[in-house]
């Protein structure tokens, strides 16, 4: 008798993995949706993962990593996580994904467009199958945004003034979407703050490259008319694009720094 083979899907509580549900609810019956839980998420997305359970009736399993952020960033002596030292990805993310497989036999389906030239987090693990439907089927981010758009799920909050998922922290936001995190969720800003300057030994580390949230929230006046004079030409140049669009496209433009697939897509 043939091992039975398992068919996940990970979500992330962006736009990518949301409209790969959707696309493969009918396709996939028996496939199994999960989310890796860090518990430093926005609450928008926990709102969007339960929009998607309601209009797909399917269950998310949510995955948490066996030890908190608090107790790795001790583990990794106070250094907050980076571009260059993404251990949250790894420790909260990917460990969660593999323990939930085990060593069954899987599919892991991953939301990869055809317009976008990079690759997900492809498990060394023999019994892990990575595949791209998006990628295969030659669909593109308009075609993400009508698959949403078709279901009544629509794309998350957020996108309206962040343009990926990912922890309220995440060091992967720009400059305009730290002011925007400090005007949306004060509280979560905070925290970001403390994060920064709580080191007993006195050492400094950064969310945002160059400089501290502090000095980053001191010149927002002038972060703010930057990116305004921004967002105006894009959607002078193509007025047809939705807000949320146009934001992505103008944040891109400013970093194409690629995020951890895991939590953004």
């Amino acid at each position: 008798m043939a091992e039975k083979v398992r068919h996940i899907l990970g979500l992330s509580g962006g736009k990518d993995s949301a409209a790969l549900a959707v696309y493969l609810h009918k396709r996939v019956p028996d496939m199994e949706y999960f989310f890796c839980d860090t518990h430093k998420e926005l609450p928008e997305t926990y709102q969007y993962l339960d929009k998607l359970k309601a209009r797909l009736g399917i269950q998310i399993t949510y995955l948490s990593s066996e030890r908190g952020f608090d107790h790795w960033l001790e583990v990794y002596g106070g250094m907050l996580p980076s571009a260059n030292a993404r251990w949250c990805t790894k420790s909260m993310k990917i460990k969660p994904m593999e323990e939930f497989i085990g060593a069954d036999q899987a599919i892991s389906y991953i939301g990869i467009r055809a317009d976008e030239n990079r690759d997900g987090y492809v498990s060394t693990r023999p019994n892990i199958k990575p595949v791209f439907p998006f990628k295969e089927d030659g669909l593109v981010k308009a075609d993400i945004i009508r698959i949403l758009e078709e279901s009544g799920i629509g794309i998350p909050k957020y996108y309206q003034w962040r343009s990926r998922s990912g922890c309220y922290f995440c060091f992967f936001q720009r400059k305009i979407e730290w002011v925007r995190l400090s005007e949306e969720h004060p509280d979560l800003f905070q925290k970001a703050v403390d994060y920064e300057q709580n080191h007993s030994d006195g050492r400094t580390y950064t969310w945002s490259d160059g400089e501290s949230l502090l000095d980053l929230i001191a010149r927002k006046d002038q972060i703010i008319a930057d990116h305004e004079k921004a967002l105006a030409r894009q959607q002078q140049k193509k007025p047809s694009q939705c807000l949320a669009e146009a934001l992505e496209s103008i944040l891109d433009e400013e970093d194409d720094t690629l995020p951890c697939l895991s939590c953004h897509l």
